[in-house]
């Protein structure tokens, strides 16, 4: 059976492929735009073609062709943080979600999103929207059983009837649809957590690929929020290419050669392609240092497995990238591409992690629900793709995919939190292709979804008091107008901490670790630390940092203690 097949045994309105009967469609009188969030999981900054990466990527391409791109756009470096603050238009911390799901009963983390927030849902849904959700959670707070339960728990052996609060599911925070994994990680051919609505999905049918069901879902919400008169909010939320590495086995073999040629030449290409794109120039982004000096392609004893695990990453994204031509297709079947507003972006750079060092445990099943054990290929000896293999990309291909910067996921240097990020929409986007250096962050997405249509952001909702918007609108931006954004930018992230003010950035990797300052005018690629030759500039922005820190409750935490 297929995922369309799944989708309308779930009893989904429509799915991939409708075509509309000639003269059904009709002008809206509601001219408020549509709205759509696509966010992929782990994906870096320079993967897709657009921004200077070998993986076919032709639909992402095509919004990027026919809208705008942003150089400077930034998440919160790691999934359930950036998440938070894309909803809420504030920073994680203060959303409760300043680390991950687990409850530390400290107001900046309680692993959900907490009484005084509102989502874009909400508002969105309260201002006569349609509203709906597909994909990746994991903002809802999470808690572990004993070990053997837990893992047979998530092999599907033991049947819970929710996987967390159901008041902090996303159909509670203002969706009316959803159809997704409410945990982060899923095994792509049998996914834990997966639900519609609030009902656990029990089982999925043979053949099922959890990229090719959230396209398809996306596109069954099109179907039926396009019955009527009204417009629609609808965030498609992909969980690749996060690990585990897993991928259709005719999309791995369309980059069965392309990452033989190692670490170092891929990185290298991407780089001048992003020259060429105009994305950047030599003299403002210099190529950063390789960081394994101490690793050559040449000498890497496990070329195969390393040039086959890239392989499956870039088929995840291409998957992904097929899905999305399948959404903007619909749309415009629909008669809804030109005002329907879209955004895509990744919620951090790539990862270094290796789950396979890990092991079974937590969100990582040991076997499948059939018992049969997966494998964790910690030296690498067995290849990744399949169901049965658990794996990452590592440290070395994460760099890679973060070209031109430095670091990865959870670093917030610019490889861990400087994303891909593009506009489309046709009726307001005129200067096709347009890439813009204003500066922005995630939350800045919910005043600016806020700002097309007409909502307004509220003191208290449903009886709660909520906290005041931290994000700014960009739709000046993407109208081509000058446009003011922050003065000061805000992270951390368990102690890896960053300020921008202006063009200046600091930065540290950890809580013990000294500030590095960098000029982002001349230096975007956070290459020549001038926290020695700028100490009054460090120090300044330093008590600045913390005042912010207090203010967006990093503290207490346990990582300063």
């Amino acid at each position: 059976m297929r995922n369309n097949f799944f989708l309308l045994l779930l009893g989904v309105a429509c799915f991939a492929g409708c075509t509309p009967q000639a003269g059904s469609l009709k002008e809206r009188q509601d001219k408020r735009p549509n709205i759509v969030i696509i966010m992929a999981d782990d994906l870096g900054y320079s993967d897709i073609g657009c921004y200077g990466g070998e993986v076919s990527t032709p639909a992402l391409d095509g919004l990027a062709e026919n809208g705008m791109r942003f150089t400077s756009f930034y998440n919160s470096s790691r999934c359930c943080p950036t998440r938070a603050s894309l909803l809420t238009g504030l920073y994680p911390h203060q959303a409760g979600v300043g680390a991950m799901t687990h409850d530390k009963n400290t107001p900046g983390y309680r692993g959900y999103l907490t009484e005084n927030t509102v989502t874009i849902a909400e508002l969105l849904k309260s201002a006569g929207y349609h509203t709906g959700m597909v994909g990746k959670w994991h903002i809802s707070q999470t808690e572990e059983l004993e070990k053997e339960e837990q893992l047979k728990w998530l092999a599907h052996q033991v049947d819970k009837p929710q996987f967390g609060p159901l008041e902090q599911y996303p159909t509670s925070r203002g969706f009316d649809k959803y159809y997704g994994n409410i945990w982060g990680v899923v095994d792509y051919f049998d996914p834990f957590s997966l639900v519609n609505g609030t009902a656990p999905v029990k089982s999925v049918p043979e053949g099922y690929y959890h990229t090719t069901a959230i396209g398809d879902s996306a596109v069954a919400y099109v179907e039926d929020f396009t019955k009527d008169d009204k417009p629609f909010f609808l965030y498609v939320a992909h969980t690749a290419p996060h690990w585990p590495l897993q991928a259709l086995h005719q999309d791995i073999m369309k980059y069965e050669d392309t990452y033989k040629p190692g670490w170092e030449a891929i990185r290298k290409a991407r780089y001048e392609r992003m020259l060429r794109l105009g994305l950047f120039d030599k003299e403002t982004a210099a190529l950063s240092p390789w960081m394994f000096p101490e690793k050559q392609w040449e000498s890497n004893p496990d070329k195969v497995f390393d040039a086959r695990a890239m392989a499956v990453h870039a088929a995840m994204i291409d998957r992904m990238d097929q899905t999305i031509a399948k959404l903007v297709k619909k749309l415009e079947e629909k008669g809804e591409l030109d005002n329907t507003l879209i955004f895509f972006l990744s919620d951090n750079g790539t990862s270094s992690e290796r789950p396979s060092k890990y092991g079974p445990g937590f969100d990582r099943a040991g076997s499948t629900r059939r018992g049969v054990p997966v494998v964790f290929p910690v030296d690498k000896e067995a290849l990744p793709g399949s169901q049965m293999v658990h794996s990452g990309i590592g440290p070395e291909w994460a760099s890679v995919g973060n070209t031109p910067f430095r670091y990865f996921k959870a670093k917030v240097y610019e490889g861990g939190m400087a994303t891909p990020f593009i506009v489309h929409w046709p009726e307001k986007v005129k200067s096709k292709g347009a890439i813009s250096r204003h500066p922005a962050h995630v939350m800045d997405i919910m005043a600016t979804c806020l700002d097309v249509s007409g909502a307004s952001y509220p003191e208290t909702y449903e009886g709660r008091q909520i906290t005041p918007m931290e994000g700014k609108s960009f739709l000046g931006a993407i109208l081509g107008k000058e446009q003011k954004g922050h003065e000061v930018i805000f992270w951390e992230h368990l102690g890896a901490a960053a300020l921008r003010q202006g063009n200046w950035k600091l930065v540290r990797l950890g809580a013990k670790a000294n500030w590095e300052l960098f000029n982002m005018l001349e230096d975007k690629t956070e290459v020549n630390n001038l926290a020695a030759q700028y100490p009054d500039k460090v120090k300044e922005m330093a008590a600045l940092w913390e005042k912010m820190a207090k203010e967006q409750h990093v503290y207490p935490s346990p990582v300063y203690q």
